[in-house]
């Protein structure tokens, strides 16, 4: 699960935000039957603490990390505050992230508390929502130049990110040469999965709202998924804005 699973998410020592009782549940359920669950913070949801990995038995992680795994090395991240700009963002990323800070958000009563993140949660995704709807090209997109430069370094199979909040599927090169450039299919408005060469491959999952995808890795190739079917994205798929079809 690679972040921001929760619009907003506060943890006081004695008090949870009411509600996700199902999801919570479900993520029990599976860790209880030995599947372990990875959760990625993400940047709605950075304030988790403590309580998910007692309560469900999900593994926390704060950081990008890179696997092996079917002999595939993969980069796997939420991909907040990766690549150039959005200098604004990871200021307040830090300062959100500083200790005193989160003690002195819990030192307010949970009821303004919440209210408040999702007033702050609110106006962000208010701020981002046309942006989060298209597909802005390789030579904007920060994750795609993110990964084109950290393949200068070393060397990747693939890079799974959210974040974006878009299905993304697509091959990129290091920065010294070009990127990819924008998937086949792709218009004004979005991206489209298409199959890709030998090279690394840039997969965002997009959501579970609007879009219904997810990746799955059986050991040799990766896909991107659409809930709906159960079967691949379509290389005629495009990205309005609203679930890809």
């Amino acid at each position: 699960l690679l972040g921001d699973l929760f619009d907003f998410w506060f943890e006081w020592k004695k008090a949870v935000p009411r509600g996700f009782t199902r999801l919570l549940g479900k993520l029990a359920e599976l860790t209880d039957r030995g599947l372990p669950v990875h959760l990625f913070i993400g940047n709605h949801d950075m304030w988790i603490f403590d309580y998910l990995p007692k309560e469900t038995g999900v593994v926390l992680h704060r950081e990008p990390v890179v696997r092996e795994i079917g002999g595939k090395r993969f980069l796997i991240g939420h991909g907040d505050g990766l690549g150039p700009g959005d200098h604004g963002y990871k200021f307040i990323k830090q300062v959100f992230r500083n200790p005193v800070c989160q003690w002195l958000f819990a030192r307010l009563h949970p009821n303004f508390a919440l209210w408040l993140g999702d007033f702050w949660s609110g106006r962000s995704r208010k701020k981002s929502y046309e942006n989060d709807r298209k597909w802005l090209g390789a030579d904007k997109e920060w994750l795609v130049q993110y990964c084109g430069e950290l393949l200068r370094k070393e060397h990747f199979d693939f890079f799974i990110f959210g974040h974006r909040h878009l299905p993304v599927d697509m091959e990129v090169k290091h920065a010294a040469g070009s990127l990819a450039g924008d998937p086949a299919g792709a218009g004004r408005e979005g991206p489209a999965a298409r199959p890709i060469g030998n090279h690394a491959r840039y997969i965002n999952l997009g959501d579970w709202i609007t879009h219904f995808t997810y990746a799955v890795f059986d050991g040799n190739g990766l896909k991107l998924m659409k809930r709906k079917g159960d079967g691949p994205l379509s290389t005629d798929v495009r990205i309005t804005g609203g679930p890809a079809v």
